[in-house]
This record gives C-alpha cells, sequence and structure tokens, in this order.
C-alpha cells in the first residue's frame, strides 16, 4: 500500500469524515480478497508522536508497526514498558461506514487542534489527518528540504 499526496476535506459537526476515494481504492486494493474485505477497511487512528496531526494505519500496517516496537523492547524493562503502553493504549479502531465515512472522537481533535477543514495526508503506508490550518508546520522550506535530502541520499548516490 502506498498512499500518496494530499487531500483537502471537511468534517461535519458531529466528527465524521469521508476517506478521500484515492485513498479507499488503495486501501481496498491491500486487502486479501473478498473474506479480508472487511478487515482491509478497519483502521487504527492514533495521535502522531511527533507532530500535532494524526495517524490513520492500516490495520495490518498497524499489527507490523507494534510488533516491530514489541521486538525492540524488554518486558522487564520499566521504561519499555511504560513506552509500549503508552503507543498502543493511545489508539481507536475504526471502521468505514458504506459511504466511506469514519468518526474522529473529540479527544483527538483536541490532541491535534483539529477542526473542521482537514487535510488529509499520504506518508507511504499511513495517513496523517491534519488541521488545514495546520500543514504548513509539517513542511521544511524549498532549501532546507533540498539540502536535507542531498544529506540523506549523499552526493555519490544515483536516483534514476
Amino acid at each position: 500500500m502506498r498512499f500518496l499526496g494530499n487531500i483537502e476535506a471537511k468534517m461535519d459537526a458531529k466528527g465524521r469524515a469521508f476517506l478521500p476515494a484515492a485513498f479507499r481504492k488503495i486501501l481496498q486494493a491491500g486487502s486479501n480478497g473478498p473474506d479480508d474485505a472487511d478487515n482491509s477497511l478497519r483502521l487504527v487512528l492514533r495521535k502522531d508522536v511527533f507532530q500535532p496531526c494524526l495517524v490513520l494505519y492500516p490495520e495490518n500496517v498497524w499489527n507490523e508497526q507494534m510488533d516491530a516496537l514489541r521486538q525492540r523492547l524488554n518486558r522487564w524493562n520499566k521504561q519499555h514498558q511504560q513506552v509500549f503502553r503508552q503507543f498502543v493504549s493511545e489508539v481507536e479502531v475504526l471502521t468505514l461506514d458504506g459511504n466511506g465515512r469514519f468518526l474522529v472522537p473529540k479527544r483527538y481533535l483536541r490532541m491535534a487542534d483539529i477542526d473542521l477543514d482537514i487535510k488529509f495526508v499520504g506518508m507511504g503506508d499511513t495517513i496523517e489527518i491534519w488541521s488545514n490550518t495546520k500543514t504548513d508546520q509539517s513542511q521544511m522550506n524549498p532549501d532546507e528540504f533540498g539540502k536535507a535530502l542531498e544529506e540523506l541520499m549523499g552526493e555519490d548516490t544515483l536516483i534514476g
């Protein structure tokens, strides 16, 4: 699954949003077949660890992330247990309705300071939900972005 791009949207007064059709198609294509179709439309919602946005994980991606984190942590280390507990307990499992809508609980809207105008941002295997007024906070200016890419990819790396 590769969610790419960004799409502006509005939530209704109850806090419901339509998952953009382009992202729904990718999510449905990621299912294993008709028996898995309902599971593929289950999402896990979490406040981002670093940014003032929410992150939607397809259920299988969430499970992979949770397994990867658990493997790095020692169950007999108090801080590791606290990190894991906080990571997995601050989530909400969402299911899309027949129209492709989902309800964002009010506490999550408060955590990310999101109002009715939102932006969905594809992040590869996850989807971020931003307040439309805050998406600039997630972007570097073009010069910083170019420099960071150059440092990350190295001058000797050929990109074709």
